[in-house]
């Protein structure tokens, strides 16, 4: 694949990837700032979203940008970043987090790029052109049995606790088993790669999510209609998962339609 777009997402990533490291494996040389119910900031954050704004800007002068820590101008050519997605185990030395890069031309996802640095893992997709997991092509698991399926539900504040227990347990007691592991891009890219059969969540930002949309469906999964009415400026729910669980999660869940 040659487009331009797609190949700099890919090199931005790893390149950010590697900061990201370093800085993960010397975490005495950063502070950490509480913004709310279990979400923490960095400077890091900021160090990885100015150098990949920055390098977009000198390349791509015509795109626009929307970042997690910084600035957000919508247009017909805008990239859609998370610095680290994941941001809470980065800084308590858990190596489970990522970098997340969208591209979305013409309001729709064109390019997704998740690179986690510790595993050395590039999940990327174009629009049209399949996904790939460090270049081989990837697909959704294709799990048909809800209660052999393995679920990851994502927590957001604005859900609120009632809500997601009450959604935690009509989930279990279908029989799925479930996981938090704190990365809602990395839960999306698992789902594409076929580790995990869904992902859901009650409310979730664009810059988490627009990158593992695309993978997904690029992977052969399905995905609720995200960017319906202000999803790409205030979030919205999300069910991704391999196509023959779609009916009874978004039954369950109460997101997308069951068809």
């Amino acid at each position: 694949m040659s487009d331009p777009r797609y190949l700099c997402a890919q090199g931005l990533a790893r390149e950010a990837g590697k900061l990201m490291r370093r800085r993960f494996e010397d975490r005495s040389s950063f502070s950490l700032t509480f913004k709310g119910h279990q979400d923490f900031l960095t400077e890091v954050d900021g160090e990885v979203e100015s150098f990949v704004k920055k390098r977009l800007a000198e390349t791509f002068p015509s795109d626009t940008f929307i970042g997690e820590e910084g600035s957000r101008e919508a247009s017909d050519s805008v990239w859609i970043v998370d610095p680290i997605d994941g941001t809470s185990n980065f800084a308590r030395g858990i190596p489970h987090f990522c970098i997340s890069i969208a591209y979305l031309k013409d309001h729709k996802p064109n390019i997704g790029v998740i690179y986690d640095p510790m595993s050395d893992e590039m999940y990327a997709a174009v629009s049209g052109g399949g996904a790939t997991l460090n270049g081989v092509p990837m697909k959704v698991s294709g799990m048909t049995d809800i209660r052999s399926a393995t679920l990851e539900i994502g927590w957001n504040h604005r859900s609120g606790v009632p809500g997601y227990l009450s959604l935690l347990g009509r989930v279990m007691g279908l029989g799925a088993g479930t996981i938090r592991g704190g990365s809602g891009a990395l839960g999306m890219a698992y789902v594409a790669a076929g580790r995990i059969d869904a992902y859901v969540e009650q409310h979730i930002n664009a810059w988490d999510v627009l990158a593992g949309l695309l993978l997904v469906q690029e992977a052969g999964g399905h995905v609720s209609d995200f960017l319906a009415g202000e999803g790409l400026a205030k979030g919205n729910p999300i069910l991704a998962c391999t196509p023959a669980l779609r009916r009874v999660l978004a039954e369950t869940s109460g997101i997308g339609t069951p068809e």
